[in-house]
């Protein structure tokens, strides 16, 4: 592992959150979306995200191994959970029944998400503020 590999890998942590509030974010302001280009109400998008490794030469037995290079985006899911339904006569949306589908947007849910990356965000901060000051010490040894 080289000196700089933790804070690329704190580094991808960081956009990885970024990009996750980005899709909350969308969820929050689309809440009352019911008509969208591509027909029906907004659903609910999901940023997925999984490990992103890299083969390397192990200079010392000539084997290669997996080296861990952070978290990297591989998709942004559409939630696939039912719509739900709000009497809404007056809505140019609203079917025969007065019934106007919904976005499957629970804002408490987005709300409770985003706390939860703001802090996942928070610690990569903190993860490279220590690496940095770590590192400020080593060269510190040296005078």
């Amino acid at each position: 592992m080289s000196a700089f590999d933790s804070f690329n890998i704190s580094a991808s942590g960081l956009s990885a959150e970024r990009l996750r509030m980005d899709t909350i974010s969308s969820n929050i302001a689309n809440v009352d979306t019911t008509r969208t280009p591509e027909g029906g109400p907004y659903r609910r998008k999901i940023a997925v995200f999984q490990e992103n490794f890299d083969n390397v030469l192990n200079s010392q037995n000539g084997q290669y191994e997996k080296k861990l290079l952070g978290v990297r985006p591989t998709e942004i899911q559409e939630d696939q959970t039912p719509f739900t339904m709000k009497y809404d006569p007056g809505n140019p949306d609203a079917n025969a029944d007065g019934y106007v589908e919904m976005p499957n947007v629970n804002v408490l849910n987005e709300m409770a998400d985003m706390m939860a990356s703001t802090r996942a965000y928070e610690a990569n901060v903190t993860a490279i503020n220590d690496e940095k000051g770590m590192f400020t010490k080593a060269l510190e040894i040296g005078k």
